[in-house]
């Protein structure tokens, strides 16, 4: 059996969005101190990870969020190891509001195991294996199923540049995880202005967008003074909400994509409503940039 760690976090202020909503990376900062305090559990402190000249990172989440977070709320974020492969090993999470019993978010993530000199995947040791798993651990011996096919970009897909700030990174010296989905939640909210629903307009029709779930790979590193390009459309418009796609490149080369299914939720309660008629139409016209 795994080792189980559980851990609460108060969202603070700046975790949240205009409607006091918590933003896609505040649910992945979550996640990842939990992962930290969990590794720190199981005999491998970040202190640890020097000595044997080891580091994970993230190669893709999947977060499906099923009541949004909001400021003032208490999560408690409880995290095991599922599964190891040769090189990469995932990580469950559950949710919850302190005191229920309803998971109001579900993820994992995919880490690999890299060698800090060689910068190559590295085998986990079995040692390592035992602490996280110490009553036998579940053996992924599958083939990994691969990143859904992003399409092609549309003509008039949304594009905005983004040049790497000192801010965006962490302790490795790249981009850390969760900023790819501030970059990606941006340029989404950026898209929606242009199309004629700024965050002004969500309020006074007492909506605003959350994702329902968010699956992001990431392929190569953002470092210092990159500049980026993000593309971002929506496709498969519903009144249940649409399918949005985003890339992160950088030249020639494609740093991460994500596939995120969102919806409208009514700003009073959370809960999750019908995209307005109006919306949906100004989606899916293929003329707003004329």
């Amino acid at each position: 059996m795994p080792l189980v760690h559980e851990q609460s976090f108060r969202v603070r202020f700046h975790d949240s969005d205009m409607h006091k909503m918590v933003r896609d990376a505040s649910y992945l900062r979550y996640m990842q101190e939990a992962a930290f305090a969990a590794s720190a559990a199981a005999g491998y402190p970040e202190e640890r990870y020097q000595i044997i000249r080891r580091l994970w990172l993230i190669r893709e989440t999947l977060l499906e969020i099923r009541s949004p977070l909001r400021y003032g709320d208490s999560v408690r974020i409880k995290t095991w190891v599922a599964s190891f492969g040769k090189v990469r090993s995932r990580r469950a999470y559950e949710l919850r509001l302190d005191g229920a019993d309803e998971p109001l978010a579900v993820a994992h993530t995919d880490w690999v195991l890299i060698d800090l000199d060689t910068e190559w995947p590295a085998v986990i040791p079995d040692e390592m294996i035992a602490g996280f798993s110490p009553e036998g651990a579940v053996r992924d011996t599958s083939s990994r199923q691969r990143f859904p096919v992003t399409p092609p970009a549309p003509q008039n897909a949304w594009q905005q540049r983004q040049v790497v700030q000192w801010r965006d990174l962490d302790s490795v010296g790249h981009v850390n995880n969760a900023v790819y989905a501030d970059y990606i939640q941006d340029a989404a909210h950026r898209e929606l202005t242009a199309r004629g629903w700024p965050a002004a307009r969500m309020a006074q029709t007492g909506i605003d967008v959350a994702t329902q779930t968010l699956r992001i790979e990431y392929l190569r590193p953002a470092l210092p003074g990159d500049e980026l390009v993000i593309t971002t459309w929506s496709a498969d418009v519903s009144p249940a909400g649409a399918l949005r796609y985003t890339t992160v490149t950088c030249g020639d080369d494609l740093l991460a994509q994500a596939h995120i299914r969102w919806g409208c939720v009514e700003a009073a309660t959370r809960e999750f409503v019908a995209l307005p008629a109006a919306l949906a139409a100004d989606l899916t016209r293929q003329d707003w940039r004329s």
